[in-house]
C-alpha cells in the first residue's frame, strides 16, 4: 500500500484553491461511509471517533487544529496569546473574540452566552460528559459582551487551549440544549441527533446506527461554501467493504478508517477509481486492562471501582500478557506501512514520545512465564494456569473488524503459550463505540476483562488526553458511563502529576512531565500498547479538497470539499 503524506503549507492552499464556487451546493451530493455507524451527533455524549467526526460537520469550536497540528481560528477571530493580549500575563485567563455576524443554522446569532452554556453543560455535576478533561481547571466562563468570551482558570495555564477548542469541544446552542443539563442530557433525542450548529451542514434526518442525511447550512459564514448541497453519511458493513465502495465500485466518495489488511487495500486501489490517504498522528491500538471486576453476579456494581479485578490488578500478570504478544506479526498482517511498533500511549510528536519503554518491543515468552510463576499462577494439566482454585481465564472483547479479529486470534495464541485461557468476543462498532448508557456492550461499560480499540487526541499537546486517566474519569453509573478512564485505574500520584502538567510552561518542561505520565500508565497494570497506527481512509479521485488531518476530525475541512470537473 502506498501511503500518501499530508499536504502542508502552500501545497495545501493550492489544492484548496479550486474549491471556490459561485454558488453554494453546486456540486450536488457527496456520499460518505463510516462503517462504524453514527449513534449520536454530539461529542459530549460519546467518546467514539465516528460520532465525534460526524458531529464536526455540524458543530464547530472556537479554533481547531490543521493538518500540521497548528491551531487555526474557526468561530474565533484569531488565536489569543500573551503577545496579542488574549492571554493574561499571569496565564490565568484567556479571552476569545467571536467573528462578527456568526449565525446558528436556524438563523439566530451565535453569542458568548452559548460558550458559557457549553461549559455549564459539560461540567454539570449531575451529568456525564465524555469530554470533561477539555474543561480542566476552568473556574469560570463569562460573556463579557455578545462577542467576547473570558475563560478563567483556577491555576496558571501555560497551555490554555483546552476549553472550546478542537473537534472534541465545540460550541452548542444554549436555546436548543437549555433543558438538557445534567441527568437530562441523554434524554434530549432531538438536540442530540439534530443539533443546531454553525458548521457547513445541517442534519435533515437521523437514523441511529444507520444513516444521517445532511444539507448545506443556509447560514454558513462563507456564502460560497459548502460546494456540496447534500451529504449522505452511511453506516454499517465492515472496513473492507467500505474501502471497496470507494476504490472499486465508486459508490461512495469517501470511506473512513480503512482498517484493512494492506495487501487487500493495494489490490483495491489498483482499480483506479480512488486512492488511499494516510497520515500519522497519535492513534494507538491498545489493550485496556480492566482494573475492576466485570462479573455479572455483581449486578449494577460490575465493572465499578467498588470491586477490584481478582486477577488483573497484579502488574506481573499484565506485564506477562504484554511480553507474550508478537507485535511485529500484528503490524505485518494487519497494518503494513500504516503501522509502527510502540510501547507508549502518547507516540507523537517525537518530543512527547517516551524512550523508556522499549522492553515491550521484544517478545519474551520465557520472561512472561517466569513472571506468572512468580505471581503464583501454576500451570495446570490442561495447559491453563491456576491459582487458589481460579483459572487464568480472560474475556477479550473488541469491535467487529477483520483486522481486529485476526489480531485477537493471534494474541489468543500468544497467551495460550503462557497458560492463559482466552474467550474472544466482538461487538458491532456502532454499538461498541456508541456511548449509549443503556447498552451493556459499550467499551465504556467494559463488561469484559480486556478490550482492544484505538483512540487519539486533538492537536499535539497531550494534557487533555492524559487527563482521561485521572481517577475521576472512570466510567460509572454516577456519570452515565461517560468517562474515558475505561480501565478504572486510579493513582493519586498520577492525578497530582497531571495537575502539575497543567501548571507547567514550555515545550521541554511539558514534554518531560507528559513522558512521566505516559510511563506511569504504560508501567501500570491497566494498559498494553500494541500499534502506533496511521489514520488511513479512502477517497474518490473525483473528490477534491480533502486534506487528511491526524490532529483533529478527518472531516475538519468538509466545507472545502468539491467535485472535480471532468
Amino acid at each position: 500500500m502506498t501511503l500518501r503524506t499530508m499536504l502542508t503549507g502552500a501545497a495545501a492552499l493550492a489544492l484548496l484553491a479550486p474549491a471556490a464556487h459561485a454558488e453554494r451546493g453546486s456540486d450536488g451530493q457527496v456520499n460518505v461511509l463510516y462503517w462504524q455507524a453514527v449513534s449520536v451527533m454530539t461529542p459530549y455524549l460519546s467518546s467514539g471517533t465516528k460520532d465525534l467526526e460526524a458531529a464536526s460537520l455540524v458543530l464547530e469550536p472556537l479554533a481547531r487544529f490543521d493538518q500540521d497540528g497548528q491551531l487555526v481560528p474557526y468561530l474565533a477571530q484569531d488565536i489569543p496569546t500573551v503577545e496579542n493580549g488574549g492571554v493574561s500575563e499571569d496565564l490565568t485567563t484567556i479571552t476569545w473574540k467571536l467573528k462578527e455576524g456568526l449565525l446558528w443554522s436556524d438563523g439566530t446569532p451565535v453569542t458568548a452566552d452559548d460558550a458559557v452554556f457549553t461549559w455549564q453543560y459539560c461540567t454539570d455535576p449531575n451529568g456525564g460528559c465524555a469530554q470533561l478533561p477539555n474543561f480542566g481547571d476552568v473556574k469560570s466562563v463569562e460573556a463579557i459582551d455578545p462577542l467576547t468570551i473570558k475563560i478563567t482558570f483556577d491555576v496558571p495555564k501555560p497551555y490554555p487551549y483546552g476549553p472550546l477548542v478542537g473537534a472534541q469541544a465545540p460550541l452548542i446552542q444554549k436555546a436548543q440544549f437549555a433543558d438538557c443539563l445534567g441527568v437530562n442530557a441523554p434524554t434530549c433525542t432531538e438536540a442530540n441527533t439534530k443539533p443546531i450548529g454553525t458548521g457547513p451542514f445541517v442534519v435533515d434526518d437521523f437514523k441511529a446506527n444507520d444513516v444521517v442525511t445532511l444539507s448545506a447550512n443556509p447560514n454558513f459564514r462563507d456564502p460560497e461554501k459548502p460546494a456540496f448541497a447534500n451529504v449522505v453519511l452511511k453506516g454499517g458493513g465492515d472496513a473492507a467493504s467500505a474501502a471497496r465502495s470507494v476504490l472499486e465500485t465508486g459508490e461512495f466518495d469517501y470511506a473512513w478508517n480503512a482498517q484493512v489488511e494492506p495487501e487487500i487495500l493495494t489490490a483495491m486501489e489498483a482499480a483506479g477509481k480512488g486512492e488511499v490517504i494516510s497520515a500519522f498522528g497519535t492513534l494507538v491500538e491498545r489493550i485496556q486492562v480492566n482494573q475492576t471486576d466485570p462479573d455479572p453476579a455483581l449486578g449494577e456494581e460490575r465493572s465499578t471501582v467498588a470491586h477490584p479485578h481478582p486477577i488483573l490488578t497484579d502488574l506481573n500478570v499484565v506485564k506477562a500478557l504484554s511480553l507474550a504478544i508478537d507485535r511485529a506479526i500484528l503490524i505485518e498482517t494487519g497494518y503494513g506501512a500504516a503501522g509502527q511498533m510502540t510501547c507508549n500511549l502518547v507516540p507523537a510528536p517525537d518530543y512527547n514520545a517516551s524512550p523508556n519503554n522499549d522492553w515491550c518491543k521484544t517478545r519474551d515468552v520465557d520472561q512472561a512465564n517466569k513472571l506468572l510463576d512468580e505471581a503464583g499462577w501454576k500451570m495446570g494439566s490442561d495447559g491453563v494456569r491456576e491459582k487458589d482454585g481460579k483459572r487464568l481465564s480472560l474475556l477479550f472483547q473488541t469491535s467487529t473488524n477483520s483486522v481486529r479479529q485476526a489480531a485477537q486470534a493471534l494474541i489468543k495464541q500468544d497467551w495460550q503459550q503462557i497458560g492463559v485461557e482466552t474467550e474472544l468476543r466482538n461487538i458491532d462498532g456502532g454499538v461498541y463505540f456508541g456511548g449509549d448508557p443503556g447498552s451493556p456492550d459499550t467499551f465504556q461499560k467494559f463488561y469484559a476483562d480486556v478490550e482492544m480499540y484505538a483512540n487519539n487526541f486533538d492537536g499535539t499537546d497531550p494534557e487533555k488526553y492524559l487527563g482521561d486517566w485521572v481517577c475521576s474519569q472512570a466510567p460509572s453509573p454516577a456519570n452515565q458511563w461517560q468517562g474515558n478512564n475505561t480501565s478504572r485505574w486510579c493513582s493519586p500520584d498520577y492525578d497530582a502529576l497531571h495537575a502539575e502538567l497543567g501548571r507547567t510552561a514550555g515545550q521541554e518542561g511539558r514534554a518531560k512531565i507528559a513522558i512521566e505520565l505516559n510511563d506511569m500508565i504504560v508501567n501500570s497494570p491497566s494498559f498494553i500498547p500494541l500499534v502506533h497506527r496511521g489514520r488511513v481512509s479512502t477517497k474518490s479521485k473525483a473528490l477534491g479538497g480533502v486534506i487528511m488531518n491526524p490532529w483533529d476530525s478527518e472531516l475538519w475541512n468538509a466545507a472545502d470539499w468539491y467535485r472535480e470537473k471532468s
